[in-house]
């Protein structure tokens, strides 16, 4: 976990209590083996009923589970991919059951997730996971955990109260879709995300992935943004898989490939829309997200500029020049090839393939 810029693992719990429809997070601690954890990680207490979603997100290439005992994982519903092909970077126990226990409580009134809302900055619908407005080639990846990283490499659950106990520790973070949303995009835009009490941080407001996918099932308008079958992680070898992509969606609560979503989400689609929704949308409010920080400065020296260059490389790894489209972003880079300024070709784009309809 030392080296976590490269190969740090995070994982995030996500609890819903079927009595009541509460819901929390909590982000179980991982640790480098052979060391202990700075501080002593704080054990959740869980209502009888509680059905638990576990995310793991990776920040680097691939990272297949291992269970403590070899019936661990299947006792746990968890999934890595199908069969030996695996997604990369993210994981799931359970979540197929939580999103399902999830919509019952809405649907008995349990559970009521609020609206995403409108951005006072823009007057428009605050972007979700699902929008394609901000999505990349493989939308609602990795999660939302934070821990403490301390000199000399043990980690901590992130809270004030371990900060506290461990001064001069850094915070260190999952390079996260999810992440980029609630931490970058929403403060922006003036746009707040859906939060739970943190079981980690004593009950303050935390976010989480599978929140994150409860606010854009509830909220997000046409047309949705959904896992393809052209994203990389749920490909098999080079060729699509309906069953991957479909085991990928089910595990984060999105419906499965059908007719109807592959207006919007058939490789072609999801190409066009990602380019034409999303250029528009970078290009209309270019001065406000130029005024927020970049995620990751050595690629964008602010949020407008990291965004321009993650939609280039998701037009290249999802193919999108294969459907007949163009790169819609030019950026200038400096010497170190950060991107400092950018320019969008919003002409509306067609799909060569004959599938594609749709805005």
């Amino acid at each position: 976990m030392a080296n976590e810029a490269n190969l740090g693992a995070f994982v995030q719990a996500t609890i819903l209590d079927q009595a009541t429809g509460k819901l929390w997070v909590y982000e179980p601690l991982v640790i480098t083996k052979g060391t202990r954890p700075a501080v002593t990680p704080v054990v959740p207490v869980l209502p009888a009923r509680a059905v638990v979603t576990i995310d793991v997100g990776f920040n680097g290439g691939n990272l297949t589970l291992v269970g403590a005992t070899p019936h661990a994982l299947h006792q746990g519903h968890c999934h890595n991919g199908l069969g030996s092909s695996i997604f990369g970077q993210v994981s799931f126990c359970r979540g197929t059951h939580f999103f399902w226990a999830a919509r019952r409580a809405e649907r008995q009134g349990k559970l009521v997730v609020p609206p995403a809302g409108v951005s006072p900055k823009t007057g428009q619908a605050c972007p979700t996971t699902r929008s394609f407005k901000i999505v990349d080639q493989d939308p609602s990846d990795n999660v939302t955990t934070k821990y403490l990283l301390t000199a000399s490499g043990r980690t901590a659950q992130f809270s004030q109260a371990n900060a506290a106990a461990v001064p001069g520790a850094t915070v260190i973070t999952n390079g996260s879709d999810n992440a980029l949303l609630d931490g970058f995009v929403d403060p922006v835009l003036g746009c707040k995300p859906f939060t739970a009490p943190d079981l980690s941080q004593g009950g303050a407001p935390g976010t989480s992935q599978a929140l994150d996918e409860l606010s854009a099932a509830s909220s997000q308008a046409a047309p949705v943004a959904l896992v393809p079958e052209n994203d990389p992680m749920v490909l098999v070898g080079p060729a699509f898989s309906a069953a991957k992509t479909n085991r990928y969606r089910a595990n984060i609560g999105q419906p499965a490939i059908s007719p109807r979503n592959d207006t919007a989400d058939s490789p072609a689609n999801y190409c066009r829309n990602m380019i034409n929704i999303q250029a528009r949308f970078l290009n209309n409010n270019g001065t406000l997200l130029a005024s927020g920080p970049s995620p990751v400065p050595s690629v964008g020296n602010n949020l407008l500029t990291f965004m321009a260059n993650r939609l280039i490389m998701s037009y290249g790894n999802l193919s999108c020049g294969d459907f007949g489209l163009s790169d819609p972003v030019r950026v200038s880079r400096n010497r170190s090839g950060t991107a400092t300024a950018v320019t969008f070709d919003t002409t509306k784009q067609t799909a060569s393939a004959s599938s594609a309809t749709g805005p």
